[in-house]
């Protein structure tokens, strides 16, 4: 018996940017079986107005509060600021959403109760993170420690909260540079658009207060880079993982798109890898 719905699942992506943009054109493009793209929300509306009528099957730009309306799933991909404004009514409404701001969903916890008071369901796709999978399986047992060290070009880290506050300039940086020392917590923080990956993984172990990160500013890379040691009872384990910015938005691997795409692949696939 398959387990695709007869009917697709309608999917609603709010956000246009790098991410956005990628997640829309692959529904619309090659597709995955049983989803279909229903609408995209974007800041710019008349520029994705022009993009979605160049679609196979053009959809509506629609107000982030609006996907819901139209959406069994909605998938956020929009600045982290924004993400009550997609989360709230898509929650409400029983909605399965997908999250990318997860540094935001931390200060959210909120999100979670209204989830289950509706019958909704939040969904952290997997990102940057390897192995993310045996860090959920870990925390089934007890997890003893969880640190992560995180080494960015420059222009990835340029313009994040905690250096604009501290007054700290990258500029003419010629070695690295420790930015960053404490909780995925407050990392996540003061680097909103740069670590959701500390975020994930506080989520999925012991808890952001007790993950410890270390951030990086390094002039010789060209790629994000994430070092993670887990010490648990059931597994220890280290692991790097070097991700391609994304070439609109350096502060985006390329790989989180392609997260999101295969998160959305799940819901609907006969044959799901993974936990």
């Amino acid at each position: 018996m398959s387990t695709q719905p007869s009917t697709p699942l309608a999917v609603g992506v709010g956000g246009f940017g790098a991410v956005g943009r990628t997640v829309a054109g692959r529904l619309d493009g090659a597709g995955i079986p049983g989803l279909r793209l229903a609408a995209v929300s974007a800041r710019d509306v008349a520029r994705a107005e022009a993009a979605v009528a160049r679609f196979h099957r053009p959809v509506p730009v629609l107000a982030l509060a609006d996907l819901a309306g139209v959406a069994d799933v909605v998938v956020e991909c929009a600045p982290a600021a924004l993400l009550r404004e997609v989360a709230e009514p898509a929650l409400r409404a029983g909605r399965k959403l997908v999250v990318i701001s997860v540094g935001a969903l931390l200060a959210a916890p909120d999100l979670v109760e209204l989830a289950r008071a509706h019958g909704g369901q939040i969904i952290v796709p997997s990102g940057a993170i390897l192995g993310l999978d045996a860090v959920t399986a870990a925390a089934e047992g007890e997890i003893r420690s969880v640190r992560m060290v995180t080494r960015k070009p420059v222009r990835g880290l340029e313009g994040a909260p905690y250096l604009r506050e501290r007054g700290i300039s990258l500029e003419g940086l010629r070695e690295p540079v420790r930015v960053f020392e404490g909780s995925a917590r407050d990392g996540a923080a003061g680097f909103p658009a740069n670590v959701n990956v500390a975020a994930a993984l506080g989520l999925a172990g012991i808890g952001p207060e007790q993950t410890r990160l270390e951030i990086w500013a390094d002039p010789t890379l060209t790629r994000n880079t994430h070092r993670i040691e887990v010490e648990a009872d059931s597994v220890s384990f280290s692991m790097t993982i070097e991700n391609v910015p994304s070439e609109e938005n350096p502060r985006t691997g390329r790989i989180t798109a392609l997260s999101v795409l295969a998160a959305l692949r799940k819901l609907t696939s006969p044959l799901r890898i993974g936990t």
